[in-house]
């Protein structure tokens, strides 16, 4: 059970009638989400004039390309720096809900993909090993990641000039997480609308979310950091 906490035992009408009060919060957060995310898409949107060009599998793409045909991008901005050996264990984590939302996605004329430093072949090699299908890109060789305030140089980090989320707090390293959505118009012309990161970034996990509704919850307050008993999908002991 959760630490320092035992569970008042009742009868099923007690227990309903605690649920129904809570059920009235849970609403209410649910409303306020919903003018949240209306306020979210009236945000207004800043022109990208940067040529950025990224390796895929199938060879370079521009921005525009990445698209797919569609007028909404959403990319999720994955640590996985180059010449690293394997990708962020806490970004694979989050990886591992994206298979199968694309042709969700796709239907509501959106496209999911991923971006990360590390050159295409790297990339590829464990996005094998780790069996996933959705697109993946590199942005080696441009700006796209330090643009986008994910990716930041040693010399920033130990001048103190590297500011991550906005600004509002100083990045865990040179890489660190990140979503970013973009939209076209005129074809060719990308604009951002909107970026997450940190906790931001909670609304993605579905495997997050469900452990919120149980007892232990996310069960990370005595380890020496939140997320000590993460491993990749691959790599939990038997």
């Amino acid at each position: 059970m959760p630490s320092n906490t035992t569970p008042d035992i009742v009868d099923h009408g007690t227990w309903r009638a605690a649920r129904l009060a809570h059920l009235d919060a849970e609403k209410a957060f649910t409303r306020e989400r919903d003018e949240l995310s209306r306020q979210r898409r009236e945000l207004p949107w800043f022109e990208l004039t940067e040529e950025y060009s990224f390796d895929g599998p199938a060879g370079p793409r521009t921005m525009a390309e990445l698209f797919e045909g569609r007028s909404q991008l959403a990319v999720y901005h994955f640590m996985f720096g180059p010449g690293w050996v394997e990708g962020c264990p806490s970004c694979s984590f989050w990886a591992d809900n994206y298979d199968g939302l694309g042709v969700h996605l796709a239907a509501r004329d959106t496209t999911l993909i991923t971006i990360a430093r590390a050159p295409q072949p790297e990339l590829a090699a464990y996005q094998g090993r780790m069996g996933w299908n959705f697109p993946w890109y590199s942005s080696a060789g441009n700006t796209f990641n330090f643009d986008m305030g994910v990716s930041f140089t040693p010399e920033d980090i130990a001048a103190g000039t590297a500011n991550y989320n906005h600004g509002t707090q100083l990045p865990m390293g040179e890489e660190t997480p990140g979503l970013s959505i973009f939209n076209r118009i005129d074809d060719d012309r990308v604009f951002l609308s909107y970026q997450t990161f940190s906790r931001g970034l909670d609304m993605m996990n579905t495997a997050y979310h469900i452990l919120d509704l149980t007892p232990k919850g996310r069960d990370e307050d005595n380890l020496p950091w939140s997320m000590a008993w993460l491993h990749r999908h691959d790599a939990y002991p038997s």
